[in-house]
């Protein structure tokens, strides 16, 4: 999980802009606006490289904009992706996780009424940085 930024190539179409990332296969999108483009270029960015990191690919190295081919026209903008933001935006299913505690904390915790899943949701995210 790490932040990412890639060259775009944005090709102005009737009502609208498609959207090329040349360094990644099958990496496009577009959008009806220049803002809604901007968006789901960060979106499919995202998607893309979330999809590599899983599947532990190897993530290729972006290209400078001044060395991102274009047609006259057509415009490079550098995209960020942040693959850490993405996962947390899009996957919020809840897992079952079965753990152990020592018995007199388990008292103690169910005395004072601790919420055992959010207390551990809490602890992780504080503990990996992801606040």
């Amino acid at each position: 999980m790490a932040k990412y930024c890639y060259p775009a190539v944005f090709t102005p179409e009737d009502g609208g802009y498609s959207v090329d990332f040349p360094d990644l296969e099958g990496c496009y999108t577009c959008g009806d606006s220049l803002p809604e483009a901007l968006e789901m270029a960060q979106d499919v960015l995202s998607m893309t490289l979330t999809l590599l990191e899983d599947e532990r690919k190897p993530i290729p190295a972006p290209s400078g904009v001044k060395e991102t081919r274009h047609e006259p026209g057509e415009f490079v903008n550098l995209i960020l992706a942040d693959t850490a933001a993405y996962r947390k935006k899009t996957s919020n299913q809840a897992m079952k996780k079965t753990l152990s505690i020592p018995q007199w904390l388990n008292t103690a915790a169910e005395a004072a009424n601790v919420n055992f899943s959010q207390t551990l949701q809490e602890a992780l995210t504080a503990k990996l940085g992801l606040r």
